[in-house]
């Protein structure tokens, strides 16, 4: 009897680990990319499993301890420093720097905790750096679909094993090739209901609770696992918020949702880290008084939440040319000429890498690369051209690599 009762136990384990595994495979997807694609992601690997959950005071949740963490000394880094705001300046060691960046989002959609290749980033940061990029604005996650463990009430467990190991080898890259990664942790994308979790993610903005739990429980591990790597300059906390506001398919949450969790996450990445934070607003509408109202400003993020850290370090707002008509054209401008308030440093965090056109009113011809130089020689902090590797219509890395290159020649000969 005791024999039997040992073969059934044992029996049992191993039927409960199996269907931990199958129940656990994050498989992500997205609707624009093709079949063969999603069928690669969703096949994963082992590392992609749920983390068991284990569960605090009441409404709280904490997930499994991360996996080990990179050996540092294996990492031949050639960052020069970590990035400092010096009043309207971004320094290094006390000294100027220009964010001579780009946006490579993705290699493919949702890469950290679904089909990351090492190999990519290393060869492309490679690419980057020898034209004189040195600073990458990255989507950490594109939609909420893969590599996070969200519930249906909106409370965040904790991130897949392999989503902390996908990030480990993309700041090693990063380190080694000399290139400052904003790492954009959310993006409109979440809430749009043509994603699996979008339900989820919404339900996270409506419950402070489910907030916190976003934050305790990925914000700030993500801010302690990589604070040390100086690559990691900057945390987009989402990337164009705005349509998450205006548009229906994105749910139309109000601002004062969205910048209490914004205002929360800013506040937890100052106190836990020396890592600088702003917001990828898709117009200079919500981020100016000249407008609708300056949403990632100090006054407003503080009324959202009562914490001097809640904060943006900086600003990064987009603009593509449908947008000239209403609100100008940024690149014969220097910041405060385009609606910002003078009292941070400044970048445009996205435009289109083909340049622009005068076929829509209010804009004018402007290759790429003089784009760069235009940001440059008018007082800007940075600039990003979307995408240095052609992710849809917009252009590509061969599009402003000369702007690129003549925009560093310029830093280096400061």
């Amino acid at each position: 009897m005791k024999n039997l009762k040992r073969i059934i136990a044992v029996l049992l384990a191993c039927v409960m680990c199996l269907s931990l595994f199958a129940c656990g495979k994050d498989n992500g997807g997205d609707n624009n990319k093709t079949d063969a694609a999603v069928t690669e992601q969703q096949s994963g690997s082992g590392d992609n499993e749920t983390p068991a959950e284990t569960t605090g005071g009441e409404g709280e949740t904490s997930g499994i301890l991360m996996p080990e963490e990179m050996d540092k000394s294996t990492i031949n880094s050639i960052i020069p420093g970590k990035i400092e705001v010096d009043g309207t300046d971004f320094v290094v060691d006390g000294e100027k720097v220009f964010m001579n960046g780009a946006n490579t989002p993705w290699d493919k959609w949702n890469d950290f905790g679904g089909s990351f290749s090492s190999s990519f980033w290393e060869r492309h940061f490679a690419e980057l750096h020898e034209a004189g990029i040195n600073a990458v604005r990255v989507w950490i996650s594109c939609n909420g679909d893969v590599g996070i463990s969200i519930k249906d009430d909106g409370y965040v467990v904790a991130a897949m094993p392999k989503h902390w190991k996908d990030l480990d080898s993309l700041f090693k890259a990063a380190e080694e090739n000399g290139i400052y990664l904003m790492a954009t942790l959310m993006s409109f994308d979440h809430f749009k209901d043509s994603n699996k979790k979008y339900a989820s993610w919404r339900a996270m903005l409506d419950d402070e609770a489910a907030m916190d739990s976003y934050i305790n429980n990925y914000v700030i591990p993500f801010c302690k696992r990589y604070d040390s790597y100086d690559s990691l300059w900057s945390i987009d906390l989402c990337n164009e918020p705005d349509w998450i506001n205006e548009n229906d398919e994105c749910g139309k949450i109000p601002w004062t949702k969205l910048c209490t969790l914004f205002a929360k996450e800013a506040a937890a990445i100052h106190e836990n880290s020396d890592i600088l934070v702003t917001i990828g607003f898709g117009m200079i509408k919500y981020n100016s008084t000249k407008y609708s109202g300056n949403y990632g400003s100090d006054k407003f993020l503080q009324g959202r939440y009562d914490s001097e850290l809640a904060y943006l370090d900086f600003y990064s707002t987009h603009f593509y040319e449908w947008e000239a008509p209403w609100y100008g054209f940024p690149f014969d401008k220097d910041p405060v000429s385009f609606g910002l308030d003078g009292t941070k440093p400044a970048v445009l965090g996205e435009f289109p890498a083909t340049g622009m056109t005068s076929q829509t009113s209010g804009s004018k011809d402007m290759t790429p690369s003089e784009c760069y130089t235009s940001v440059y020689d008018n007082g800007w902090n940075g600039i990003f051209a979307w995408t240095s590797n052609g992710v849809d219509d917009c252009g590509s890395l061969e599009d402003f690599i000369d702007g690129a290159k003549e925009v560093a020649s310029k830093e280096a000969a400061k």
